[in-house]
């Protein structure tokens, strides 16, 4: 479990870092996803669930959010 979790911060800190050349828009959509994968990890792995559908379950949901948030502060403008 705790590989699993370090493996997963590792790999998003890494994916993250190559994120200067996206949009608003799309920053908003993978941070969602990045937020989203690892509330969905660590809910599973409490409740002793399939932590990987967590994960992506999590990631959908969050990117989704991100899609929503960042199309209502544009027509908030």
């Amino acid at each position: 479990m705790r590989r699993i979790a370090i493996t997963l911060a590792v790999t998003s800190a890494l994916g993250l870092s190559a994120c200067s050349g996206l949009g608003d828009r799309d920053q908003k959509m993978l941070s969602g996803a990045a937020i989203g994968a690892g509330v969905g990890v660590v809910g599973t792995a409490v409740t002793g669930g399939c932590i990987s559908c967590g994960a992506v379950i999590g990631g959908l949901v969050g990117t989704g959010a991100g899609y929503i948030l960042h199309e209502n502060e544009e027509r908030r403008k």
